[in-house]
């Protein structure tokens, strides 16, 4: 889906107001609201809200050898993962630097990775190019994704004749549609994979079932307070996987074989901290002009970090993610675009202890 090629649910549902081309995260063509943005994003909260994230493309990888080739190429372990089984994943370049970050699900036959329409063709060039003697098959698949987000979303799913596989999970229906749980990013995340044929039936059996027609802008207003990062927007060619802290153990398997780039993330986990993380910025709203993704954060003269993602929260106004120096984190005045902002205490990494590499090797140099 290009920006000329709008999601069926932009017509199909009134009040539709689409995310227009040039998008730069590659979302335009599906609804960023349907008429009430900030009402809408109170069915994440206390009901269920269904999401068009029909924007995110879909891989399938099949094959016997499908597990173990995968699991040589990126940060996740899944050479031993069962059918049913959900979690992320990061494809690394040989320093280290994130080039792509997919959703996964493990199935009977297949394995199905979401990624950002940004970064779905050179991911499939790249994996197609890694096959050399694997018996894999990789290919796009005609799937869409449709969320069904908040504590009500069990029933909703239940009452569409649904299987709800909890949160880290994949359960399959009857009919073969794949139900995924994510961690994130509210209360009951669900995410639907259906033909994309079928996707104006598949939204009307979940609306019927109770889920409120809710628009990506309320998605994106909970994954800036869940701290994850999207390409496009808050991914830059710098970033390295511990720039994201919640990546790690979530996108990025400590415990696992070699893959490309693995040697940058090991160094920063026993060794040391990234100069910089990811964290949520409170935006001056009364300025008539808000800051956008890749303008720079600024401490006086200096800039000390990049933002990201800015959407307008139903509860706390304009927020934004951004990528900012730990040492400017706090008690320092910041501004983006001349716009004042300031960093959410609760977001900032004061992680100070001791790395576990440090530590060897102070305890062999009798420190």
């Amino acid at each position: 889906m290009t920006f000329d090629e709008f999601s069926p649910i932009v017509h199909h549902v009134p009040g539709a107001v689409a995310v227009p081309e040039g998008d730069p995260g590659g979302r335009a063509g599906v609804a960023w609201h349907y008429g009430s943005p900030l009402v809408e994003q109170r069915a994440i909260a206390g009901a269920a809200a269904l999401v068009d994230r029909s924007h995110r493309r879909v891989l399938r990888i099949s094959g016997p050898d499908r597990l173990d080739w995968l699991n040589t190429l990126f940060s996740q372990k899944l050479d031993d993962a069962p059918a049913g089984y959900a979690a992320e994943a990061l494809d690394l370049d040989p320093q280290g630097r994130v080039l792509h970050h997919m959703g996964v699900a493990v199935l009977g036959d297949s394995v199905l990775l979401d990624v950002s329409p940004l970064g779905a063709e050179s991911l499939h060039r790249f994996l197609t190019m890694m096959i050399f003697r694997s018996d894999v098959v990789v290919e796009h698949a005609d799937l869409a994704i449709l969320s069904v987000v908040g504590p009500d979303a069990g029933d909703v799913l239940a009452a569409a004749d649904l299987p709800d596989p909890g949160a880290g999970a994949v359960a399959v229906a009857g009919d073969g549609t794949p139900v995924r749980g994510a961690e994130w990013p509210a209360s009951g995340a669900r995410d639907v994979f259906v033909p994309r044929d079928g996707l104006v039936g598949a939204w009307d059996r979940l609306a019927a079932a109770g889920a409120k027609p809710t628009g990506l802008m309320a998605w994106e207003a909970e994954r800036v307070t869940s701290l994850r990062p999207e390409p496009g927007l808050d991914i830059d060619e710098k970033m390295i996987p511990h720039e994201s802290p919640a990546w790690i153990g979530l996108a990025v398997h400590l415990d696992k074989g070699c893959y490309r780039g693995q040697e940058t993330v090991s160094r920063v986990h026993n060794l040391g901290r990234p100069p910089r993380t990811l964290v949520l910025l409170h935006v001056d709203g009364s300025d008539s002009e808000l800051p956008e993704p890749g303008d720079p954060v600024v401490a006086g003269k200096r800039t000390v970090g990049r933002v990201g993602t800015v959407v307008e929260h139903h509860e706390y106004g304009p927020i934004a993610l951004a990528l900012v120096k730990r040492s400017s984190q706090e008690g320092v005045e910041l501004t983006a675009r001349g716009v004042a902002v300031a960093v959410d205490p609760a977001t900032v990494d004061r992680d100070e202890s001791v790395r576990p590499g440090r530590a060897a090797v102070d305890k062999l140099r009798g420190r």
